[in-house]
């Protein structure tokens, strides 16, 4: 880059005592004078990424300018921004833009270090489409023990009712005992309305557990017909008091029936034992910057 050096005169009183000396000083400061060069239309480019503008462009070889100065009208602020790039920079991204307000317009105008300005260029770019946010709120349903059942409960100990009890020293056992009933097992929940998306919990056993190591997940809307909406091989917890809350669940039909069922155990047994369970409502909140309504 060139630089000029500029001699500037200075006058500089001393005053000692009763004598006054007149005495000049060259002091020297750096900076162009010249007009700096001006980044053209052609090598200005866009990149539209969701929520955000990339702006990019090739440095001209013979570049003078100390810093570049882009601005933009903000839609969504309603203000007038400016941001900053120096010389060695050649791009900035643009954050929390739309693409419902259509073209940005951007100028670009170079400066030299004594903040002269080059020529103001005008770049037009779209913006990508801002990602919705998705939010989950939890609504724990409470469960009596008549609502709760299971295909091969053991009749010795471990009644099916402690899984709603709230103390996880208890536990709900499958037949461990003869004739044993090969897997898959399950615990059915019939409610007194209907559900839709949901999220359910359950803690393993305490000491001796044998927790599940597969499990289906099934609704129904008349306890007859069955859909299996997930099933679940990864992720579920071997552990003794071990704790697991699954993922949002969609379903595309409102049930009133569910069936935690049992496909594989820890030790490929056939029973499972658990300590406590819980079902949950989840209500699913979209909110979709593109579409909201804006002040």
């Amino acid at each position: 880059m060139k630089k000029i050096k500029f001699i500037l005169l200075s006058l500089v009183a001393i005053a000692l005592c009763s004598s006054c000396d007149d005495k000049f000083e060259n002091i020297e400061i750096e900076g162009s004078s010249a007009a700096p060069t001006s980044l053209e239309a052609s090598v200005i480019k866009s990149d539209s990424l969701p929520g955000q503008v990339l702006l990019k462009w090739a440095i001209p070889t013979d570049s003078n300018y100390d810093y570049v100065q882009i601005k933009y009208y903000d839609p969504l602020t309603k203000q007038q921004v400016s941001k900053i790039a120096s010389v060695y920079t050649d791009s900035i991204l643009i954050d929390n833009t739309r693409h419902r307000f259509g073209e940005y317009s951007f100028t670009f105008q170079t400066f030299n270090a004594h903040h002269q300005g080059g020529k103001v260029t005008t770049v037009k770019a779209f913006s990508g489409v801002a990602p919705s946010v998705v939010t989950v709120t939890k609504s724990k349903v409470i469960l009596t023990a008549s609502q709760l059942s299971a295909d091969d409960p053991e009749p010795t100990e471990g009644p099916i009712k402690n899984l709603i009890d709230g103390d996880v020293s208890t536990f709900f056992h499958t037949r461990w005992s003869s004739p044993q009933k090969p897997l898959p097992q399950y615990i059915q929940i019939d409610f007194n309305e209907q559900h839709q998306n949901f999220v359910f919990y359950y803690q393993n056993r305490n000491g001796s557990q044998v927790g599940p190591r597969e499990v289906q997940i099934q609704v129904s809307s008349d306890g007859l017909n069955w859909e299996t909406l997930q099933t679940i091989s990864s992720g579920l917890p071997s552990g003794s008091k071990a704790e697991y809350t699954s993922d949002l669940i969609k379903s595309d039909i409102k049930f009133a029936h569910f069936r935690f069922t049992v496909t594989k155990t820890y030790g490929d047994v056939k029973y499972f034992n658990l300590a406590e369970f819980a079902f949950y409502d989840a209500q699913i909140n979209v909110y979709d910057p593109e579409t909201v309504a804006l002040p």
